[in-house]
């Protein structure tokens, strides 16, 4: 049921990380910043763009597009597949269509089962006191 997004539609930028890993991290662009242009997807229906543009909160940019930033692993290609890998997370999540509750009433046999306890609560409680003088 998933849409699968075809990799035509993204476009990805490679960049030198920071952090951890030495002479490495000064001289290889492993970083990638994935974007997906979500408004001109051809390969997405009109609700679930929605959805998803309202799932992806701060990755979404004024112009409609997601983006993604992956700098986890020390490869680049790692970094890619991940970053495809949590845009796909997000296209899932937006694809279930959301269930809306149907509200209803309480039984009055609900109702009066619910009484019943609450007063059978009450005299065990009420029998917990200190004893009374009369």
């Amino acid at each position: 049921m998933s849409t699968v997004i075809p990799e035509e539609e993204l476009e990805f930028r490679f960049y030198r990380a920071g952090g951890p890993g030495g002479q490495n991290v000064n001289k290889v662009s492993t970083a990638v910043q994935m974007r997906f242009d979500v408004k001109n997807s051809p390969s997405l229906t009109e609700p679930v763009k929605a959805r998803l543009m309202k799932l992806a909160g701060s990755r979404l940019t004024l112009d409609g597009v997601i983006l993604i930033n992956a700098v986890r692993f020390r490869t680049q290609e790692r970094n890619r597949a991940d970053a495809i890998q949590r845009l796909q997370a997000l296209v899932d999540e937006a694809s279930i269509k959301p269930v809306f509750r149907v509200p209803t009433r309480p039984t009055r046999a609900s109702k009066e089962r619910r009484l019943k306890a609450k007063t059978s609560r009450a005299s065990i409680k009420s029998g917990r006191g200190r004893p009374s003088l009369d």
